[in-house]
């Protein structure tokens, strides 16, 4: 075994995950996404399939990782800036349970059974779906509950630039409302929004860096 083609492909592949993590952020760390869970197994396999091969030289092996790192790339910059890419790729959160009633659709398309629901809700101490004000599950599978009991809500009502129609209906509030408070607070429109979180029955937003 030649060992020190196998510290070269090492090494290699370190400086690409390293590039990778810097280039893309940090998400596949931890991953939130299916993009970036994606990006952890293909990168393993690349690394684990191709380090030990010996038929594979050093040029073949950093034009792999540079292919994968670059099909990474257009993916995450292709999602951040279309909405119906970033949609089918990461999905978004869903709500699954609305004052106390369980919404049987949502949880279908999500893939979640009344197991898997009932699994997540003791996880949080719940046993009564009557409990429950609203239970929200996320692209990485967490369901986010806040119980009857709680005096806030707290859901970001816009993200990325768009409104998230489950929180919204959730507060009782309409599109005019979001609107007229981001007017007021000096925004053209709802897509200048980075972020902008309900707290205390007040929009909260985080605008994008003016260009």
């Amino acid at each position: 075994m030649d060992y020190g083609l196998i510290t070269i492909k090492f090494v290699l592949g370190m400086l690409c995950l390293i590039l990778q993590i810097n280039l893309l952020g940090k998400g596949n760390l931890a991953p939130t996404s299916a993009i970036d869970q994606v990006q952890n197994y293909v990168l393993g396999g690349i690394l684990g399939g191709i380090i030990y091969n010996k038929d594979i030289t050093v040029f073949q092996f950093v034009m792999v990782l540079l292919i994968w790192t670059l099909l990474v790339f257009i993916i995450k910059f292709t999602k951040e800036h279309n909405y119906l890419v970033k949609k089918v790729v990461d999905g978004q959160p869903r709500l699954v349970i609305r004052n106390g009633q369980i919404l049987v659709d949502n949880c279908i398309r999500a893939g979640l059974s009344a197991n898997d629901l009932m699994f997540k809700l003791r996880g949080h101490n719940i046993y009564k779906i009557s409990k429950v004000k609203s239970g929200v599950l996320e692209q990485n599978g967490q369901l986010v509950v806040i119980e009857n009991d709680e005096d806030n809500i707290r859901f970001p009502l816009i993200n990325d630039g768009r409104i998230n129609q489950d929180v919204l209906e959730l507060i009782h509030h309409g599109e005019s409302w979001i609107d007229d408070q981001v007017h007021q607070a000096g925004y053209a429109s709802i897509s200048d929004i980075f972020l902008g979180e309900y707290i205390h029955g007040q929009l909260i937003l985080t605008p994008y860096p003016q260009q």
